[in-house]
């Protein structure tokens, strides 16, 4: 038998497969409510009888609300992996168009986008090259082709809408992953000259 004084927090009461929902409508108020002054949260402890819970769960009501919370959550569960399918089959499908410039522009939008980068950042920061200022010299050695697949990562950025209704969800990292690797597909094809910079990228981002 269940000791009479023995408490349970709403922490507890959720791992019995509780939702507050539930909580709400068959438990109710807490037994104990107020403040804990061993703790520096200000948010008040709600402790419920065992006892009580435990009456609760073996009555028809519990029984009804549980089952009725298990098919809500598959049905969700249902409805996110076939979202997430969803996004998966666009993303592989869509056509991704990269802009074809001649090179001397695409260098000048290059440093052009890494400056403003740079303007906006309150420093170069460790691992992170400064780039050289307008008429001073071209940018550090080694650094045009990153800029370059930098500025044309942004001008594809139009294509993270297809990731619009992942958010939270465990399948969004799998599809931005995928997107990641179309886009720099797609750069080092229009542009083979960064082909290598755009499969560093592909290794490093994962």
């Amino acid at each position: 038998m269940t000791d009479r004084t023995t408490y349970v927090a709403l922490a507890g009461v959720r791992r019995r497969g509780w939702t507050d929902a539930m909580v709400r409508d068959l438990l109710g108020a807490p037994d104990v409510q107020g403040r804990d002054p061993r703790r520096w949260s200000l948010a008040p402890v709600r402790l419920y009888l065992l006892a009580r819970v435990e009456a609760v769960e073996r009555t028809p009501e519990f029984a009804g609300a549980s089952a009725l919370s298990r098919a809500r959550s598959s049905a969700t569960g249902a409805y996110a992996a076939r979202r997430r399918a969803a996004v998966l089959a666009a993303i592989r499908a869509e056509p991704i168009e990269v802009p074809r410039l001649p090179l001397p522009e695409l260098e000048r939008r290059a440093v052009l986008h890494r400056h403003a980068l740079g303007a906006r950042s309150p420093g170069p920061g460790p691992g992170r090259e400064a780039g050289a200022a307008p008429g001073r010299g071209g940018p550090p050695a080694g650094a045009l082709a990153r800029w370059q697949v930098s500025y044309l990562r942004h001008a594809l950025s139009r294509y993270e809408a297809l990731l619009d209704g992942l958010y939270g969800e465990t399948g969004r990292g799998e599809a931005e992953r995928l997107l990641r690797g179309r886009l720099y597909e797609a750069i080092a094809a229009a542009y083979p000259s960064l082909a290598r910079e755009c499969r560093r990228r592909t290794a490093v981002e994962g």
